[in-house]
């Protein structure tokens, strides 16, 4: 059977919306099931000219799907969007996403999940600290979790996230590189960019 990935759509006025709808046109190795406003994800297919047909589901299921198709979990915005228009009231939406993708991930509806961007000062715009993705994942999770960069064949782990870089080599240490080495042992990745 093939797995089952939970893609975020991330910032609805920013690309993710974008990236998900243009990874769904197109074959792959697993099951999408998109997370994100429906309404906003009909308009951005409609302006790109994608063909994607998006199917409302309330929850994933074991279903072929073809390229083209996209189940879709709603989660609605609290205003309208716009590309390019960033709004703090909808950071709660964007959290909803990850909070929705960790609990499918967590009850094995779904295998593993994908996060699209998100703009981390529109979330402190809203009053929610936020420093970024793997540092929420790891609080929700309550674990350490490890950014990992894949491009082809080549895999990048970071063992510092969202630090500037002049406080990077005070970070570095050998307990650090070892828990990051442990973790990636074990397979508890929490972002992952292609």
């Amino acid at each position: 059977m093939i797995p089952r990935l939970v893609v975020t759509s991330g910032e609805p006025a920013g690309i993710g919306p974008d990236i998900l709808l243009a990874a769904a046109a197109k074959p792959q190795p697993a099951q999408l099931v998109g997370l994100g406003d429906k309404a906003l994800l009909a308009a951005r297919a409609q302006q790109l000219a994608l063909d994607v047909t998006l199917v409302p589901i309330a929850a994933p299921r074991h279903r072929p799907t073809q390229p083209g198709e996209l189940p879709v979990i709603d989660v609605p915005l609290a205003v309208a969007s716009q590309p390019g228009t960033l709004d703090p009231r909808n950071a709660s939406q964007v959290l909803a996403q990850l909070d929705l993708a960790i609990e499918l991930c967590r009850s094995r509806e779904c295998q593993g999940m994908v996060t699209a961007p998100v703009q981390k000062s529109v979330i402190n715009d809203a009053g929610i600290p936020f420093s970024g993705h793997t540092e929420y994942l790891a609080t929700l999770v309550m674990q350490r979790c490890v950014m990992l960069l894949v491009s082809g064949d080549l895999r990048v782990a970071l063992a510092t996230t969202h630090l500037p870089l002049r406080d990077v080599p005070d970070a570095i240490n050998q307990p650090l590189i070892e828990h990051t080495l442990a973790v990636i042992r074990s397979g508890a990745l929490a972002t992952v960019w292609h």
